[in-house]
């Protein structure tokens, strides 16, 4: 099981190193647009699809390591305040949840992605991008973020949740200022 997770863990964080070149891939890909439009004049062709597809395929990509990083929109103040272990089944429960929902997002991913390269579709403009292309990273982002749903549930079975004081706090409603 430990195996399992550290390899699925570090093949989601590799996505997530992908997923920042493409979005920095994206802004160089802007940058050019904007420069070739103001300065030079010229019309471009590739670039907004481009960025579109890069940012969207970073977001499927991403997934898997922010959910490693519990970066994902979370309401989870009744976890917070349960004990340890109905924190630890609420946690898996939620997982199970969402774990259902990527799968079959996973699954519509694969049929349109495989429709796309049966179909030889290709983008209605200028570039007329295969359509594959962008939309590959769909199910392949999707299979990855379940297989990290998987080892999450493992690592809770495993270790159970998290306790209260590890957990990352992004938004303080204390007014009190830091006491030295």
């Amino acid at each position: 099981m430990r195996l399992y997770i550290t390899v699925i863990s570090a093949i989601s964080r590799v996505l997530g190193v992908l997923a920042g070149a493409m979005l920095f891939s994206a802004v160089l890909s802007v940058s050019h647009m904007v420069f070739v439009r103001s300065v030079l004049g010229w019309s471009t062709v590739w670039q907004t699809e481009y960025t579109a597809y890069a940012i969207v395929a970073a977001t499927f990509l991403g997934a898997p390591w922010v959910l490693i990083e519990r970066g994902h929109v979370n309401v989870d103040i009744l976890q917070l305040a349960a004990p340890r272990p109905l924190r630890t089944a609420m946690q898996v429960a939620s997982a199970l949840v969402s774990l259902l929902f990527v799968a079959m997002l996973a699954y519509a991913g694969w049929f349109y992605f495989e429709e796309a390269w049966s179909g030889g579709w290709t983008s209605d403009t200028v570039w007329a991008v295969p359509l594959w292309m962008p939309l590959l990273p769909m199910p392949v982002g999707t299979v990855m973020l379940a297989l990290q749903y998987i080892a999450e549930i493992m690592r809770l079975a495993l270790d159970g949740a998290d306790p209260v004081e590890h957990q990352p706090v992004l938004f303080s409603a204390s007014t009190e200022e830091a006491r030295p």
